[in-house]
């Protein structure tokens, strides 16, 4: 099995609020990362133009995945433009096809606005036709190698009706939360985009204040991100769990392993 990861989500930031964390804890462990968001983040301005809010954001986000450590793959379309159809489908599978990662990170199924969720269907549906050689895409078909996808905590650690969404996986993410806020200072044009859209005082305590609720949910770990495993079929044999691999930073919930227990 190559060790490569691929986190996909909607919009420049969207992965260093959720995944970022996991993403370096990979890399550390031996695996090239890949780092992709679907949209330019065109609109998240009051500001400036679409234009010049998109040039802006590229800039940031490669900055992002630079501090990360990981390959920058660019945007395929705008804010709010994010749909499950074809061409965008055809564009990203034939990067997961040319990437070939083990471990696709990607949003909740269930988050607060449709570009998340749009992603994420867009994310695992390309990477079930990773070995569909019947679905034209701009790099062949593979082989139907062990693939799994990782859903991560939606915005806000709730669902869109308020509903608290509790992982089946924590990783402890306190040794590399300094690179995670870090990569998130990055896109420092969204501070007063969200502070005004979302009325948040500030994005870097919004991302340790889920990234500590989301500890203390675990009862062993400070910081941490939260994880759901799709279920095999289409993507590997059953079990297949890469993100254990990661030791001593992986926990179950206690939720999912029915007894409740200590990281230590």
């Amino acid at each position: 099995m190559d060790k490569i990861a691929m986190a996909i989500a909607a919009h420049p930031d969207d992965i260093e609020f959720m995944m970022a964390g996991t993403l370096v804890l990979l890399k550390n462990a031996g695996y090239e990362i890949h780092y992709m968001n679907l949209s330019t983040g065109n609109c998240g301005s009051t500001e400036n133009d679409s234009i010049t809010t998109a040039r802006i954001r590229l800039v940031e986000a490669q900055n992002s995945a630079q501090i990360l450590g990981a390959e920058f793959h660019p945007p395929i379309c705008n804010d709010f433009e994010i749909f499950y159809e074809l061409e965008a489908l055809k564009i990203l599978s034939g990067i997961i096809r040319k990437v070939k990662p083990s471990i696709v990170l990607t949003h909740s199924p269930l988050d607060y606005m449709e570009d998340h969720m749009n992603a994420c269907r867009l994310a695992v549906t390309a990477a079930f036709v990773r070995g569909v050689p019947n679905f034209k895409a701009p790099f062949p078909a593979v082989t139907n190698y062990n693939c799994a996808v990782y859903h991560a905590l939606p915005h806000g650690l709730m669902d869109p009706l308020g509903q608290t969404v509790k992982p089946e996986i924590f990783i402890d993410t306190e040794s590399v939360h300094a690179i995670k806020r870090e990569a998130l200072n990055a896109h420092k044009s969204q501070k007063n985009w969200l502070e005004d859209s979302q009325k948040m005082d500030s994005y870097i305590a919004a991302m340790e204040d889920f990234s500590m609720k989301t500890g203390r949910m675990s009862e062993g770990f400070f910081h941490a991100e939260g994880w759901r495993r799709r279920t095999h079929f289409g993507f590997s044999e059953p079990g297949f769990d890469p993100l254990k691999g990661l030791g001593k930073v992986y926990w179950p919930s206690i939720n999912s392993i029915g007894i409740k227990g200590s990281k230590i």
